[in-house]
């Protein structure tokens, strides 16, 4: 059973896909990890995110890199978007991608074109998303927790350059893919968010049988 769980930054479908993963046992991978890797190890490496040969020289990251805290600062988020446009890149991760999602036993995956490119055949998909202004306020939030000194407008402003490269991309652009449930999770709590994912996928599952 492959799930496929999109949705632009902050939009809740992280935490939604780890929980989708404990309610029915199966692994969860977070895709956005993977460019968030090439995006530090072009940064480590000195190298220009927007550049597509630099940007791909990165995609050889050692495993290691995906327990590096620094993986989940905005900063990097900002250069895992940014190198996520070369078409190059995405061809270099797509298929380790794929290979978690066709396991045995099957698998849970979050990104942003998994139902769109990676998994186009997932037995079950959701699009979550949230307004920006919630999405900022998650953000916001979470960096005052971890003793963060956040500006609102920079964040605002941050997530609207995020969506527009992600969804005005030429290639994997960040879209509803077909046959995927919309889940807005703007007025939901994570527990409300969380049920409401699986009736969807249960549901989904269901029509398939």
């Amino acid at each position: 059973m492959i799930i496929a769980v999109d949705g632009p930054a902050a939009s809740g479908k992280g935490t939604i896909a780890k929980a989708l993963g404990r309610h029915y046992g199966l692994p969860v991978l977070d895709t956005g990890l993977l460019y968030r890797a090439v995006g530090l190890s072009v940064l480590k490496q000195g190298g220009d995110p927007d550049h597509e040969a630099e940007a791909v020289a990165a995609c050889s990251f050692d495993d290691a890199i995906l327990v590096d805290p620094a993986l989940r600062n905005e900063a990097v988020g900002g250069l895992a978007s940014r190198v996520s446009v070369h078409q190059k890149v995405r061809d270099a991760l797509v298929q380790r991608q794929r290979d978690f999602a066709t396991q045995p036993g099957g698998a849970i995956l979050d990104g942003r074109d998994i139902g769109t490119v990676i998994a186009p055949d997932a037995d079950a998909k959701i699009f979550v998303t949230a307004s920006v202004h919630v999405r900022a306020e998650r953000r916001y939030n979470d960096a005052i927790a971890h003793g963060g000194r956040p500006d609102m407008d920079s964040l605002v402003a941050d997530i609207q350059a995020r969506d527009t490269r992600d969804m005005s991309r030429d290639h994997a652009p960040l879209k509803v893919a077909y046959g995927a449930d919309l889940l807005d999770t703007s007025d939901l709590t994570i527990e409300a968010a969380v049920q409401r994912a699986i009736a969807l996928v249960d549901a989904q599952l269901e029509g398939r049988s």
